[in-house]
């Protein structure tokens, strides 16, 4: 028995209770070269319904438009239903297998049998359930897509630690929690793993707000020149940039934990516990608010978040008059 094969048998009794023997299916020998190299084959009952499992054992994920042909052609060769079972599909192309009603099991992660009236996603349900907001990396390669001028870019975790300072494995992670939460489309060519960045950029912001959280982690108020802020400005000054609000005498900037730990380092910053005259108020970001500032003000997206729920209507029509103009 392959690996492949024992997980597909396991990933259905831990799931649904249902014990599959399969065994080794004796017309594969008919087959043509090219089905007979890429898959292995075994026969099977789900719930009493005869069914052909192929294992796919290439490198390189097919397109489901060829899986769904494959079939066809084994169609001549076996009467019940035909499952496609791969160790690892994208996001993208489990939403194509779907289209093209391809009954497939992905080991531990989903499972679409419609024959059988089954769709179980258990781990994207898991890990959302677990994760009910992005972690700060994620949310700023988000913020990347948003703002990005070329809409056709096909991004890579190397690619996006490079440009926005994390670490490939961080970029990694990120895009495996994009996939896990149906925000963009991820796909694989050879060893390299791919995200199309989607559009209209309208749409992922709207799926992804309620994923999504403010960047400031902390407010502190600090004796510092006001007008020499260490960061890009921030809070209702950077919303006064984008709208017609009128500008709030009380200057308010960003700053990474790390940014505002070198400040105090490195000009014996002085916190305040209230808001006073000749004072800053500094918000501390998750992710650093440079990355996507232009002109010396944060980028409007992650603005929109951190003043969101501020109850003034002041405030919350100013935000609807930033969106407007950068949507």
């Amino acid at each position: 028995m392959t690996k492949k094969l024992f997980e597909f048998e396991r990933y259905l009794k831990d799931a649904l209770d249902l014990r599959v023997a399969a065994t080794p299916w004796p017309q594969s020998a008919k087959l043509p070269f090219f089905l007979r190299e890429q898959y292995s084959f075994f026969e099977t009952r789900i719930m009493k319904t005869p069914c052909l499992v192929i294992l796919d054992q290439s490198k390189n994920e097919p397109a489901p438009a060829t899986i769904r042909k494959h079939m066809d052609q084994l169609r001549k060769h076996w009467d019940g239903d035909i499952v496609y079972v791969r160790g690892q599909v994208t996001a993208y192309n489990r939403k194509r297998l779907i289209e093209h009603k391809v009954p497939f099991v992905v080991p531990g992660n989903q499972m679409y049998l419609p024959m059988l009236g089954i769709d179980l996603r258990e781990h994207y349900r898991n890990l959302l359930s677990e994760t009910p907001t992005l972690k700060p990396s994620t949310q700023a390669l988000i913020i990347h897509m948003l703002l990005r001028k070329n809409p056709q870019d096909r991004l890579t975790p190397t690619e996006m630690a490079h440009e926005l300072g994390y670490t490939p494995m961080t970029m990694t992670r990120a895009f495996d929690e994009l996939e896990a939460a149906d925000l963009v489309d991820i796909y694989q060519e050879g060893r390299k793993r791919y995200l199309r960045v989607p559009e209209p950029k309208k749409e992922l912001w709207e799926k992804a707000q309620p994923l999504l959280r403010s960047p400031v982690k902390k407010l502190v108020q600090a004796k510092l020149a006001t007008n020499d802020l260490p960061g890009p400005r921030a809070g209702l000054r950077g919303l006064a940039h984008y709208s017609s609000l009128a500008e709030p005498d009380h200057p308010v900037c960003a700053l990474a934990k790390e940014d505002w730990k070198a400040l105090q380092k490195r000009r014996r910053v002085d916190e305040v516990p209230h808001q006073e005259p000749g004072t800053v108020e500094i918000e501390i970001w998750g992710y650093p608010p440079e990355l996507f500032a232009e002109n010396g003000v944060v980028d409007p997206f992650s603005l929109f978040l951190s003043l969101k729920d501020n109850p003034d209507e002041r405030v919350e029509a100013a935000l609807d008059e930033m969106m407007r103009s950068v949507q």
